[in-house]
């Protein structure tokens, strides 16, 4: 085992959190700032028409991601377990799997993908202005399904042997030639829309070179073997247990857009879409970084829950709560003092401007509360803890979300779209706060167990306890 595993149980856990943590975070934050980048070089060269495809285009690479995230955390938690007990064998026949669903699934992907492109944009809500530049964006985007999945799904496979710097680099190798590319195909090339979409797919493709060659270099605690692409059914069993829940939240997110972006075309027309767009991606620049503690995180509770320190994950847990919360309040608290001097960021367009720096403020109203729900649900994915992961997974969006996209415009028109955020994020707060009181034993180990001495060498798996008797090693995990 590699020395980046070994440390998940040996480190401190505030050193640790922010080793893994805090790459990821950057990484994510670069993502971020591409994505906020993108769509201002499409809204000056296209206009607001421009964002509009952009964003009835993205359900289909959220659908994509989607399914590599299944694949890839799924199997990141079976992995980071496996590591953390020792059975460095099994981690590999895991790896092995992923790259075959992985092919398989973004072959199947673009076959469907290309075959119904136009079918698929208006189902997805495009009207007939927005049609023909949506077409030009998904149908390039739509080639690079391969590389997009194998890159999404490998990064998490790299975070849970717990070599977060090079999860880092695949992201900023991603983002940075995307930046670089993109006003190039944009202006330089004139290839407008055309050209965001070929960046995109050129930047992923490079992407997944540099992380073959790391898995080959050797540096990583997991190796290829051909005899490992066959797929095992007990494994992807496995994998896709922990995965459905990251699927259904992928899943549910796209089909969130997909609504609201029929709802907006209902009570605001092309300019809502486009200024929703844009609100978007604020959306994903203010909480990437906590998307990247609950990254790091994952490691670091599935490593410890396998190798019996609970008390360790006990810890990760409580600190991951305290980071995410604060970086909420501080993306809650800019966006209700500055909607008007973000917004301008993305256009200059004098509706846009207007509709955008009204609804902000609306939209953002308890994103307060995202990153318990976040950090909570990847817990449970962490502990290969299905069920609840797949509960609290689907809650935002599925549960609360969907449904009042399709009620309150109904009753209060293009406001009722803003005011679903803030509703369905207070809603899947609360569920989330009874899911972690009734694994309480699970999230605060440390408040009902003494500390136990023990490292990932002298931790066996001893039967769960009757009780929590100072000086026994407690199972309280075990029994959760």
């Amino acid at each position: 085992m590699k020395a980046q595993s070994e440390r998940l149980g040996k480190e401190p856990i505030p050193q640790l959190l922010a080793r893994l943590a805090l790459p990821a975070m950057f990484g994510m934050f670069v993502m971020a700032v591409y994505n906020v980048v993108d769509i201002i070089f499409i809204a000056r060269a296209v206009g607001t028409v421009g964002v509009a495809a952009v964003s009835i285009a993205f359900p289909v690479k959220m659908i994509m991601m989607a399914v590599a995230g299944a694949i890839g955390l799924g199997a990141s938690s079976v992995i980071a377990r496996m590591l953390g007990a020792g059975k460095t064998d099994t981690a590999n026949q895991v790896f092995g799997n992923v790259i075959s669903l992985v092919l398989l699934v973004s072959l199947i992907g673009i076959f469907l993908g290309l075959s119904q492109l136009t079918p698929i944009l208006y189902l997805f809500g495009s009207s007939e202005t927005i049609l023909p530049f949506a077409r030009d964006y998904l149908g390039i985007i739509l080639y690079g399904t391969i590389f997009f999945a194998f890159a999404f799904a490998m990064n998490n496979i790299v975070r849970s042997e717990g070599n977060a710097k090079t999860a880092m680099m695949t992201m900023l190798v991603s983002a940075g030639f995307n930046i670089i590319l993109t006003p190039i195909f944009i202006f330089v090339l004139g290839w407008g829309i055309k050209g965001a979409a070929l960046s995109t797919v050129l930047s992923q493709g490079i992407t997944a070179l540099y992380l073959v060659l790391y898995f080959a270099s050797g540096k990583s605690s997991l190796s290829f073997h051909m005899r490992y692409l066959r797929p095992r059914l007990l494994i992807v069993k496995q994998i896709m247990a922990v995965g459905s829940s990251a699927f259904v939240h992928q899943a549910a997110g796209s089909i969130m857009l997909i609504i609201a972006n029929h709802m907006l075309i209902i009570h605001g027309g092309d300019l809502a879409v486009g200024v929703f767009g844009m609100m978007h991606k604020v959306l994903m620049f203010y909480f990437m970084p906590i998307y990247g503690i609950a990254q790091g995180l994952l490691p670091l509770v599935g490593f410890n829950y396998g190798a019996h320190l609970y008390h360790r994950v006990s810890e990760s847990i409580v600190m991951a709560f305290k980071a995410s919360t604060m970086i909420a309040a501080f993306a809650f608290m800019s966006i209700l003092i500055f909607p008007g001097p973000i917004m301008m960021i993305f256009t200059n367009d004098s509706d846009a401007l207007h509709m955008g720096q009204n609804a902000l403020p609306v939209m953002f109203a308890l994103s307060v509360t995202i990153g318990v729900q976040m950090v909570a649900g990847v817990v449970f994915q962490a502990l290969g803890k299905a069920k609840a992961a797949f509960v609290l997974s689907m809650s935002r969006q599925l549960l609360f979300l969907i449904p009042l996209l399709l009620l309150l415009p109904a009753l209060w028109g293009l406001p009722g779209v803003w005011l679903a955020f803030p509703l369905a994020d207070f809603l899947a707060f609360l569920l989330s706060l009874a899911f972690i009181y009734k694994y309480r034993q699970t999230f605060f180990v440390h408040k009902y167990c003494p500390r136990p001495e023990a490292s990932v060498a002298a931790a066996p798996p001893a039967p769960p306890v009757a009780g929590n008797t100072p000086g026994e090693y407690c199972q309280v995990m075990d029994k959760t």
